[in-house]
């Protein structure tokens, strides 16, 4: 459900100062103008690009508003993109949780699905577990939500009181069935409540749809990272004494601050460039675009048509998740990427240098690698005199003196620029690989695409990467380097619901079925928009149903509704499930999975 309205319309956006705010890992990007002008141009747009920190977008709005360090925020109204859950999961800095578990399922989480990634690894690395303990407690549901054993209380008072005498914060409560009937799970998070928890999260409230090892691994994640956000949240709002902060979710909605979660923030910066590329692609009439948003730590690309391509379920550094977040592929590859040679091979990321000390060419006497930006710079694909900063190619030219000399010792002829031109040849590579994967995988000819360029480095790059993919249409935005804030002040308010459908057939009579059940998800979406004060606006609702063939795991999620009264759900499952899969079974049932 989306709370639609343009950002310089409406009465939830007052004559009060907008910005609009990505904070990813390397730079802030800050737009802002008065809500009192006309609709946002470049006329009257103010950009502010920062280095990243807790304090950046503070710093960013001082900045846009012309204020001293310490003075203080007049109310404004702000929307924001954040990296701080992306960044809390991949470096394991969340909140201690601890997980409640139905008595036989301590391993569930540790044993997962039993994929395994790399088949020929000899080494095998489990991804470090979120929780720090876990209690099971016998209490139980059946597949229908009747209570078979309830949690006996005593006793799990004495464990709840014993994990917060070992420090534990958070508790995630994951019981057996309880999306059908949350009744256990509301009796444990009380008891947890009044032994002084406050942080406690129960998995019916995450994910209200079968798969027990899916809700506990979203469950988990939540509780692992909402606290850490809420005490961000808190410290910005505590400087921002009557302005209205609303932030960009994986899905590409907005919401309140308040209401912002871990689930819902793995994607919260890269999702606003998406809804750029979306607006563009209307503004331009073009039916399909790849968005290339190459930033200073990673690179993100996605396919954008007619919709943002949402998934509901994916993996994050390691960890599964279910909840909604755009399809977009993310790579390693950014200006600050460090570039290393390892005596066989250039290698180019994960490692970033940040935003300190950042490249060689910016100066910092600390910065001891080559970056990306080093690499542009030496191939001359920067231009000098249009940096906001003073660059020192002379440090560049001698680390990559240094490197070709060991380049040489391996037995490989190499000059300083062939060295260069190999760690952007290999940064290309990643690039177009991570483009494949979104395009051509899912069955779509990329040729046939624009290629929309953004990001501060996505100009660097954009030109070779067509070529190599061979796309003939690149769009670049005048803000192609904040594009992703633009997004975001761009982005709707939004909410999601879902609720399992019981895996019934999907028949004639399907959408008379469900209409009270999807009418009962639309009125709660409804509550929790008008709370986050999307009170004078439009609310438009979207219907989605997950659907598979019968015998078969993967499904795939359709809106209910299509362009035309001949276009039938069942023949749009099969043109979908053919692209997607390879094929179609004509007269298999089909199942219905869950309502969206």
């Amino acid at each position: 459900m989306f709370g639609r309205s343009a950002p310089h319309q409406g009465a939830q956006l007052s004559a009060r100062f907008q910005v609009w705010i990505d904070r990813g890992g390397t730079f802030t990007d800050c737009i802002g103008f008065w809500a009192s002008e006309a609709a946002p141009s470049g006329a009257n747009l103010r950009v502010a690009k920062v280095l990243s920190s807790d304090r950046a977008p503070l710093i960013g709005i001082r900045e846009l508003l012309g204020l001293a360090e310490d003075a203080p925020i007049p109310p404004c109204d702000i929307r924001m993109g954040t990296t701080i859950a992306t960044n809390a999961l991949l470096e394991r800095r969340g909140e201690r949780t601890a997980l409640i578990i139905t008595e036989g399922f301590a391993d569930l989480i540790r044993i997962g699905d039993q994929t395994r990634p790399r088949l020929f690894d000899l080494r095998i690395e489990r991804p470090e577990m979120l929780y720090e303990r876990v209690v099971e407690v016998a209490a139980r549901c059946d597949a229908g939500g009747s209570v078979l054993h309830a949690a006996d209380q005593a006793t799990t008072l004495e464990s709840l009181r014993q994990l917060r005498a070992e420090g534990i914060q958070s508790v995630a409560i994951v019981l057996l069935h309880s999306y059908r009937n949350p009744a256990l799970e509301l009796d444990v998070a009380r008891w947890a409540k009044s032994v002084g928890f406050v942080d406690v999260i129960s998995s019916h409230e995450v994910v209200a749809e079968l798969g027990f090892l899916a809700r506990a691994q979203t469950t988990v994640v939540d509780a692992y990272l909402t606290p850490l956000i809420r005490r961000y949240v808190s410290t910005l709002l505590s400087e921002l004494p009557g302005s209205r902060l609303s932030i960009m979710q994986s899905s590409g909605g907005l919401t309140a601050a308040t209401r912002f979660r871990g689930r819902n923030a793995i994607l919260s910066g890269p999702a606003g460039g998406a809804v750029a590329c979306l607006r563009l692609n209307q503004r331009l009439n073009l039916e399909a675009s790849i968005g290339f948003d190459m930033g200073g730590t990673s690179t993100d690309v996605a396919r954008i048509a007619d919709q943002l391509p949402r998934l509901y379920e994916t993996k994050v550094a390691g960890t599964p998740l279910r909840a909604p977040t755009i399809d977009i592929h993310t790579v390693a590859a950014g200006g600050g990427s460090l570039c290393r040679f390892d005596g066989r091979r250039y290698l180019v990321g994960p490692e970033s240098a940040g935003a300190s000390p950042g490249p060689l060419c910016y100066g910092n006497p600390h910065a001891r690698e080559l970056a990306l930006t080093d690499i542009n710079l030496a191939l001359g694909r920067i231009v000098t005199s249009r940096f906001p900063l003073p660059l020192d190619g002379e440090r560049v030219l001698r680390a990559l003196t240094d490197l070709a000399a060991r380049v040489i010792e391996s037995g490989t002829p190499s000059t300083p620029l062939s060295v260069a031109q190999g760690f952007f040849d290999v940064a290309i590579a990643h690039m177009a690989d991570a483009i494949t994967k979104v395009s051509i995988a899912r069955g779509h000819d990329v040729r046939e695409h624009a290629l929309i360029v953004f990001g501060g480095a996505g100009g660097q790059h954009a030109c070779a990467l067509a070529r190599t993919l061979g796309i003939r249409r690149l769009v670049f935005h005048p803000l192609a380097g904040v594009l992703s804030a633009y997004g975001i002040g761009l982005s709707d308010g939004s909410w999601h619901g879902e609720q399992d459908a019981g895996r019934g057939v999907l028949d004639q009579h399907f959408v008379a079925s469900t209409d009270a059940a999807y009418q009962a998800i639309e009125a709660r979406g409804r509550a929790a928009l008008l709370n986050d004060g999307w009170a004078d606006v439009t609310i438009a609702s979207t219907r989605r149903v997950d659907l598979r063939y019968r015998g078969t795991e993967s499904s795939l999620t359709l809106n209910v509704v299509g362009d035309s009264s001949e276009d039938t759900l069942e023949a749009r499952f099969a043109k979908a499930h053919q692209q997607s899969f390879g094929y179609a079974r004509e007269g298999h049932p089909i199942e219905v999975v869950a309502l969206r």
